[in-house]
């Protein structure tokens, strides 16, 4: 069912974007390790502060990637004025939807003191969560433009570009935050506005890469813009929407779990922040491979080849298969040495390890989930996946990880338990969709159904 073909081709569209994933995370690390230097309520505001816009911008992600399959779906057909203005849609309606967000993030601000914070940390979140809410325009600009791209199989320039944003990130950081080069030091509203610079650098990078080099000129990037085009908008919502909204209950669900974890003590959420950490990077690579799993579905719907958009399906869920059982073997083997590398208190070692073998074991349905989610993306199928995430996260998996942990007292690992429970099945459920909806869109050839020779 794969081939060497697809392997290389859907690897060779993954590494870029798993690199660029990981540099997404490495700003949030980045900005961690300078924010802490000023002290513990910074720290504090900062973490309170992110975990509200995390909450925005999954969100985001979530409305610009519609542009991706859609992108192509049309470079499948071959047909390059409907890529074109794919993407110059998708630019304004991200263009508008940034300005939205930006509003949201204001208007939040007025309500973190509903989350039982202390006062003095609330006073150095409030002005934070402004500042980042201004990165949203230039944001969406960025991955409007990254995923149009890379929906031509482009995958390498957006990776660059985030690793050069590392740099500027660190540099801003230290002129804004310290008071480096003359400037007054403005601590965590630095943090800040060094934020907005690198989303800005971003923007500007992308966008004038794009409009300069050769090989876009065919898709006339921004130069034939006439109107709205009410079709491709609808598209573009009806595939961003709820995708958006499926990142948001899985961001959502992951964020309540810890809070449960809380109930339980100061320990298990130690714990468990240690394990969520280390899972959430073996999670950077899955996320590149399901979105060249997206690309390469979409391709084939553009060509209309059934056979090749299973093939492209399987081979993604393989690759998946392999890379977490990789992360989850290295979890078990090394499960009471990785935690030292966060803390030195041994209780809290001692339950991070046992927390690993559960994570050993999430890896594989995570890893499965998402990349079943990213073909289904593809053939641009999100709106039962968002109700299948729904259910998966909010009834199997909260709910269960409640029972685990508080009804029969499994503790911390009955948490786990219920992530488990909650992504085994959307992964099962995902992969499903995926083949009897091919299937049913794009019936097996007589070649396809004929039995192997023996």
């Amino acid at each position: 069912m794969i081939s060497t073909r697809h392997l290389r081709e859907t690897t060779a569209l993954a590494i870029p974007v798993s690199i660029g994933q990981l540099g997404h995370v490495m700003l949030s690390v980045t900005d961690s390790l300078m924010v802490g230097q000023l002290g513990a309520a910074h720290l504090a505001a900062a973490s309170l502060g992110h975990s509200v816009f995390v909450l925005l911008l999954v969100f985001a992600i979530g409305c610009s990637s519609a542009i991706t399959p859609l992108t192509a779906i049309a470079a499948g057909k071959g047909d390059h004025d409907e890529a074109g203005i794919v993407f110059r849609q998708g630019l304004l309606l991200c263009a508008f939807i940034g300005i939205l967000l930006i509003g949201a993030a204001w208007i939040l601000t007025d309500f973190l003191d509903l989350l039982g914070q202390e006062q003095h940390v609330l006073v150095l979140a409030a002005p934070y969560l402004r500042i980042l809410g201004f990165s949203f325009l230039p944001m969406m600009i960025f991955l409007s433009t990254r995923h149009f791209i890379e929906g031509l199989s482009w995958t390498r320039p957006a990776m660059i570009i985030i690793l050069l944003a590392n740099a500027v990130n660190v540099g801003g950081n230290w002129v804004l935050i310290y008071g480096n080069l003359g400037m007054p030091a403005l601590g965590l509203n630095g943090a800040g506005y060094s934020s907005l610079l690198v989303e800005l650098f971003s923007a500007v990078a992308i966008f004038t890469y794009v409009f300069r080099a050769k090989r876009f000129r065919r898709y006339q990037p921004i130069l034939q813009f006439r109107s709205i085009n009410i079709s491709v908008m609808r598209r573009l919502l009806r595939i961003g929407v709820p995708s958006g909204v499926q990142y948001m209950l899985e961001a959502g669900s992951f964020s309540f779990s810890a809070i449960m974890m809380g109930w339980i003590g100061a320990t298990a959420l130690a714990a468990h922040q240690i394990a969520i950490s280390l899972a959430s990077v073996s999670f950077m690579i899955i996320l590149g491979i399901s979105h060249a799993g997206t690309i390469r579905v979409a391709n084939f719907v553009g060509k209309r080849d059934g056979e090749e958009i299973r093939r492209a399906g399987v081979t993604a869920a393989i690759m998946a298969l392999g890379c977490m059982s990789l992360a989850a073997l290295t979890f078990i083997l090394f499960r009471t040495e990785l935690p030292k590398f966060y803390i030195d208190d041994t209780s809290v070692i001692s339950l991070a390890a046992s927390l690993l073998i559960y994570a050993a074991v999430f890896q594989l349905s995570d890893g499965m989930q998402a990349v079943g989610h990213g073909i289904l993306r593809g053939m641009t199928d999100v709106t039962v996946p968002m109700m299948i995430a729904a259910f998966a996260y909010w009834v199997v998996g909260l709910p269960s990880g409640y029972l685990f942990a508080f009804i029969l007292d499994f503790g911390p690992e009955g948490i786990w338990l219920g992530f488990v429970g909650g992504l085994t099945t959307a992964a099962v459920a995902f992969h499903i969709r995926f083949h009897r909806l091919s299937r049913r869109l794009f019936p097996p050839s007589p070649a396809e159904t004929a039995p192997a020779a023996r």
